[in-house]
């Protein structure tokens, strides 16, 4: 057991100012001259390291003095760090009196190999009496685990006196940001007397990676006007930060001082890609593909972030012939190119990708899966979706809630509800999301009591969120369950929910299905905000199937004035007219709706046949087979007819 496995507790220590006869004077540190150092420096093995180590343990009067034992520690630890256990033998039986230098020498080298052991070692240093000085500190804020790690380090730097040391401040908010800990870091940034290009290019690149994108720009300002000149970091975080906010006038500003010194940057493969990103973010596709065409060296991110943008903008055959170009291609490329023809619903370019990338020995991921089912669920061909699920389970793709709620709406919108209840049970660690999927799916079969029947065994494991209330609001409204769906909009609030526009509307829906049409009303009159146009086209649908004109006109006049190119209001009005007898006011509506220029868009069915979609639009006769599809309805006609012989 290490001896340094004892000790006090980290915050019980105060600045000491105790000091020792055997502490290392750092400017030694260097020293290599004595013949025994130079022999170990010259080692190229672990086992010929340590027979010379031995050799000179045995031979030599070295043992025990603190300079040699620095350096035997040192050469160990850090120069041939497969040897850390020889410095922990040395520095518990062979080193009495460690100075500091030994310390920071031992944190060091645990701080990336065993990172627990470092604060074990600290505690015993400040235990010997030792003050740790800015370095000691630097160290631990490598070996921590925790954030309440880090704050203990802060608390010390604070306590020692080490605080006011720039780079140990930069450390700290460095940490503080990668953590999520933006605030605290703003809090160190702040209280700095006069920071530097360093403290501030360390706060912009933190936030611009954690998504505070303007609090980067407002900084960036900040420091233009403490006349501090940026430099390619500052320029980084401002590239990153322009392309999570999509400001691309600002980031053409930013390429215009990478152009004023291009000499100096344009070997900067790191800021050529950050602009080139930026580009693809902003969706300016032109501009990336002159940047793309400008860098002087490329590499696979470089191709990966323009492959990605081209299929990002539907540039699916540009992406591709990039893809193709590649000098060599990973797991993103593919993924790139796979994701682009998944977002277009293009399941037969996915599928063959996959295979593509099967035959080169590229193994798909959970995100090539996800797109995959993506595809599958866009086509809403079931055989497709289960080809899908297949390459899932031959893949040994682990089914996360990602993939598992991908699945899950896939069978539910392929017409599976079985399939998709069976994947959910096999899904181990269920989240908000896997759960609300599910009731969203029961919900569109009209499953309304075995959509309530999970939303209440949900909330044994998970709260829901405000997505899941619609999900089981809608639920409630397909099934006509009106009681309970009041209930369960009531309950939001025990959860910390506010009812927002689409709680609302789901509301207005299930008592306007119900004929309920005057309470509906008083929901919309009672809204904290302004109605919506699905608010008010629920109303007017109920309205047509409650032959209420009345409430129907009320409905219409707001929906037009919500969206007056919006078709469906006026058709429903007019069909209203027309089925109460006033044939002059339904009329009056499609002669309104030709002066508008607004036409009703023809209905479409699809249908799957041996994998393929054929597509039917309202009196269409384009379809190959349409001879053969009019013969077969129109004897289906007949065979309907009240008196037909069915031949039974």
């Amino acid at each position: 057991m290490y001896r340094y496995g004892r000790g006090v507790r980290f915050l019980s220590y105060t600045a000491s100012k105790r000091t020792n006869n055997t502490t290392w004077d750092p400017t030694l540190s260097l020293d290599l001259n004595h013949p025994s150092l130079v022999l170990l420096e010259k080692c190229k093995t672990r086992d010929h390291f340590k027979q010379i180590l031995c050799r000179i343990m045995r031979s030599s009067k070295l043992i025990g003095k603190t300079f040699p034992m620095s350096r035997f520690i040192y050469f160990s630890a850090v120069s041939h760090p497969d040897n850390l256990d020889l410095a922990i033998t040395l520095f518990n039986h062979f080193t009495p009196n460690p100075n500091l230098f030994i310390y920071n020498t031992l944190i060091s080298a645990f701080s990336s190999l065993k990172k627990i052991e470092s604060f074990y070692l600290y505690n015993d240093l400040l235990s010997s009496g030792e003050c740790p000085d800015k370095q000691t500190l630097l160290y631990l804020l490598q070996a921590v685990n925790f954030i309440s790690q880090v704050k203990q380090i802060h608390c010390q730097a604070i306590v020692t006196g080490l605080f006011s040391f720039g780079y140990l401040q930069n450390t700290l908010i460095k940490v503080y940001l990668e953590n999520g800990l933006v605030r605290l870091a703003h809090q160190v940034f702040e209280k700095m007397p006069s920071p530097d290009i360093v403290s501030f290019n360390v706060m912009i690149v933190g936030y611009a990676k954690k998504g505070f994108g303007l609090e980067a720009m407002r900084l960036f300002h900040e420091m233009v006007g403490l006349g501090l000149e940026p430099d390619e970091f500052t320029i980084l975080g401002l590239l990153v930060s322009c392309g999570q906010l999509g400001n691309v006038k600002f980031g053409k500003a930013v390429h215009g001082w990478m152009e004023r010194r291009k000499p100096t940057i344009s070997s900067n493969l790191i800021l050529g890609n950050a602009l080139l990103d930026m580009y693809v973010k902003c969706q300016k596709f032109e501009l990336a593909l002159r940047t793309f065409g400008a860098l002087k060296e490329k590499d696979i991110v470089s191709w990966n972030m323009i492959v990605a943008g081209c299929a990002k903008v539907g540039e699916l055959e540009q992406a591709r012939l990039f893809f193709y170009q590649m000098p060599c291609r990973d797991i993103v490329s593919w993924n790139s190119l796979v994701t682009g023809y998944a977002c277009r619903g293009d399941f037969a370019s996915v599928k063959e990708l996959i295979v593509d990338m099967v035959m080169e020995n590229v193994i798909p991921d959970t995100v090539t899966m996800i797109s995959l089912v993506s595809a599958a669920t866009e086509s809403g061909a079931l055989d497709q979706g289960r080809w899908a699920h297949g390459w899932v389970i031959r893949m040994q793709i682990k089914l996360d809630a990602f993939l598992g709620s991908a699945l899950i709406d896939m069978y539910c919108k392929c017409g599976s509800i079985e399939r998709a209840l069976r994947v959910f049970k096999e899904i181990n660690k269920k989240d908000v999301t896997v759960w609300t999927t599910m009731i969203t799916g029961l919900a569109f079969h009209g499953y309304g009591s075995k959509a309530l029947e999970l939303f209440s065994e949900m909330q044994e494991d998970v709260s829901p969120d405000d997505v899941t209330f619609v999900s089981v609001l809608s639920a409630c409204s397909h099934s006509g369950l009106v009681d309970q769906g009041i209930k369960v909009f009531s309950s939001m609030t025990d959860y910390g929910i506010e009812p927002g526009v689409e709680h609302y509307g789901c509301l207005v829906d299930l008592l306007a299905r119900s004929g309920r049409l005057s309470e509906a009303k008083d929901i919309i009159d009672q809204m904290p905000m302004k109605p919506s146009r699905s608010i008010w086209g629920a109303m007017l649908n109920a309205c047509q199937a409650q032959g209420d004109v009345e409430l129907a006109e009320i409905a219409s006049r707001e929906l037009l004035n919500l969206d007056p190119e919006e078709e469906g209001g006026y058709t429903l009005l007019s069909n209203i007219y027309a089925a109460s007898g006033r044939w002059s006011y339904s009329k009056k509506i499609r002669e309104t709706m030709e002066s508008r220029g607004v036409k009703k868009t023809a209905g479409c069915s699809s249908v799957v046949v041996d994998g393929v979609v054929h597509n039917f639009i309202s009196a269409d006769k384009c379809h190959p087979g349409w001879v053969d599809i009019s013969s077969i309805l129109n004897r289906l006609k007949n065979e309907m007819k009240p008196g037909a012989d069915l031949g039974l």
